[in-house]
């Protein structure tokens, strides 16, 4: 647990990422940080100058920075404020601007210094899980696609395309069985959103959203369910738990427990016990 006051940088195997938690009524003074900046305000509140005018910030809020702005942080009040930070190397997010953008662009930063986006908060949240709490190759999926969403709710996105002929309709869906194909036939790999891309001929950012678009679900959401369901076939073929979680691709059985009572309201263990007394 932290101390009142505390600035932690977390291990991760992430390249490019820095991860940073606080608990903290330090006042920062002006500096720049060499990375994009985004992060999620857990408590209290503050204040800060940044590139973008002066600007306040509560619980709830997204913060934001961008290379080489000049900003600081004070504590509005007399309790410390929390925030948990992804610091993104410049290259990353460049990489991920062309994807969203199709094309090469200089075109990208964080217009706001403070957003009030659920969007953008559902995303930081399941990314900066993934980054502290996954490894690359359990996570790898979860953190390409949270990575391309949290940008495109965060920056100037390009304008939704125009709606699809039928033909064109027609050919996304061929492309997106294709990636469904690859997740269906092998659900215990470690999948990327590369792979998935290759698999389609679209970008990453095209093949995450026709993909969704098409099931409902995200990739990492649909391979996790995936898992999900072969799991139930091996309980019910009497398999056990532990094996079961390291077959189908779970880093372990908690991780497995975690993603079927979240989906189904129970633990595998009792799964187990219900249909096997059938």
């Amino acid at each position: 647990m932290m101390s009142r006051d505390q600035v932690e940088i977390l291990c991760h195997d992430v390249p490019g990422v820095e991860a940073v938690t606080a608990t903290t009524r330090h006042s920062f003074a002006k500096h720049t940080h060499e990375a994009f900046g985004i992060g999620f305000m857990y408590a209290g509140a503050q204040k800060s100058a940044s590139g973008r005018g002066m600007v306040e910030a509560g619980a709830g809020n997204i913060i934001t920075v961008n290379p080489r702005e000049v900003h600081d942080g004070h504590p509005i009040g007399d309790n410390p404020r929390g925030w948990n930070m992804l610091y993104f190397d410049p290259a990353l997010i460049a990489r991920a601007a062309t994807d969203l953008s199709d094309s090469a662009t200089d075109q990208y930063e964080f217009t706001q210094p403070v957003m009030d986006s659920p969007d953008v908060r559902h995303c930081f949240g399941a990314l900066f899980d993934a980054v502290t709490n996954g490894t690359m190759q359990s996570a790898k999926l979860r953190r390409d696609e949270m990575l391309l969403l949290l940008l495109h709710h965060a920056m100037i996105a390009p304008g939704e395309p125009t709606p699809k002929s039928n033909t064109r309709t027609a050919v996304a869906h061929a492309r997106v069985k294709r990636a469904k194909a690859l997740l269906d036939d092998c659900p215990s790999n470690a999948h990327s959103l590369d792979d998935l891309a290759n698999a389609t001929g679209l970008s990453k950012f095209q093949t995450l959203r026709d993909f969704t678009r098409a099931t409902g679900l995200t990739p990492h959401a649909y391979l996790i369910q995936r898992r999900i369901d072969l799991a139930r076939t091996m309980i019910k073929a009497g398999e056990g738990l532990a094996d079961i979680a390291h077959m189908v691709g779970f880093a372990d059985q908690s991780h497995l427990n975690r993603h079927f009572v979240r989906a189904y309201g129970l633990t595998p263990g009792r799964y187990a016990r219900a249909v096997r007394a059938n």
